[in-house]
C-alpha cells in the first residue's frame, strides 16, 4: 500500500474540525500562554524559567491535545473504523499528529515571543525541539490509545503535566535525595540541560549524550505506540 497524502490530509482536516468544536481542549492550550505572560512581567528571566514554560507547552499542548483527539475517537467508536479503513498506520498516525504538532509549534512561538526568549544556537535548539516534540506527540498518541474516553485522558494527563511539564522545579529536591536522580534522564530535564550547555558555548560534539538520551526516549515511545496501535487494531478495542 502506497502512502497517500490525500488520505492523510483527510484525517488531518477531520481532526482540525473536531478540535475547533472542543472548547475544553482549546482552553487547556491557553495555560502556557497565560503563564508566559505572567513570567514576562518579571525584570529578568533565567533560562530555567523559559524552559519551564517550553516543557509545559510540550506537555499540555503536544501530549494532551494528541491524547484527547484519539481518546475522543475511541469514545465515539470511530477509531476502530479508521483502523479498518484503507489508510495505512503511517497515514493515520501522521495525519492525527499534524494538528497537535502545528498547535504546539504555534503555542511555543507565541510563548517564546511573550517571554523574549531567543535561541542561543538555533540549529541545535531547533533540532532538540523537533526531537522532543516528536516524543511528546508519540506519548500523547499512546495515552489516547490506552485511555477509553476524553475524561479519562484528562485525568491521566495531570501527573504527566506535572512530571514532564513542571518536573524541572524538582531539581533542588533531586539534589537532596539522590534516589530521585533518575528523573534527570527524562526528556524535559535533558532538554533544559542541553540548552544550558548551549548557553555556555557547547557545540554539537559536546551534546551527544543529551541528544542520545532524547532519541532513545523517542524510539522507545514510538515502538510502544506502534505495538499498542496494532494490538488495538487486532483486538478491536
Amino acid at each position: 500500500m502506497t502512502f497517500s497524502m490525500k488520505r492523510m490530509y483527510a484525517i488531518f482536516n477531520k481532526d482540525l474540525k473536531d478540535l475547533s468544536k472542543n472548547m475544553y481542549v482549546l482552553t487547556t492550550i491557553i495555560t502556557p500562554v497565560v503563564l508566559a505572560f505572567l513570567f514576562s512581567r518579571q525584570d529578568e528571566l533565567i533560562l530555567q524559567m523559559h524552559y519551564l514554560i517550553i516543557n509545559l507547552t510540550f506537555a499540555t499542548v503536544a501530549t494532551f491535545v494528541q491524547s484527547a483527539l484519539i481518546a475522543e475517537e475511541k469514545e465515539k467508536n470511530t477509531l476502530r473504523g479508521l483502523m479498518m479503513s484503507p489508510a495505512s498506520i503511517g497515514e493515520i498516525l501522521i495525519g492525527k499528529s499534524l494538528v497537535s504538532t502545528i498547535m504546539t509549534v504555534v503555542t511555543l512561538i507565541v510563548c517564546m515571543r511573550i517571554m523574549g526568549y531567543s535561541l542561543g544556537d538555533a540549529p541545535i535548539i531547533i533540532t532538540a525541539f523537533v526531537l522532543v516534540i516528536s516524543f511528546y506527540i508519540a506519548l500523547g498518541t499512546w495515552l489516547g490509545l490506552v485511555t477509553r474516553s476524553l475524561i479519562e485522558a484528562s485525568i491521566v494527563i495531570v501527573p504527566i503535566m506535572f512530571l514532564l511539564g513542571m518536573g524541572t522545579l524538582l531539581i533542588e529536591i533531586i539534589g537532596e535525595y539522590p534516589i530521585l536522580s533518575f528523573l534527570e534522564y527524562f526528556p524535559n530535564f535533558q532538554l533544559e540541560f542541553l540548552a544550558l550547555r548551549v548557553e555556555e558555548g557547547a557545540s554539537w560534539t559536546n551534546l551527544g549524550s543529551y541528544f542520545g538520551t532524547i532519541v532513545l526516549w523517542l524510539i522507545a515511545m514510538c515502538i510502544l505506540t506502534v505495538v499498542t496501535y496494532r494490538k488495538r487494531a487486532v483486538n478491536g478495542e
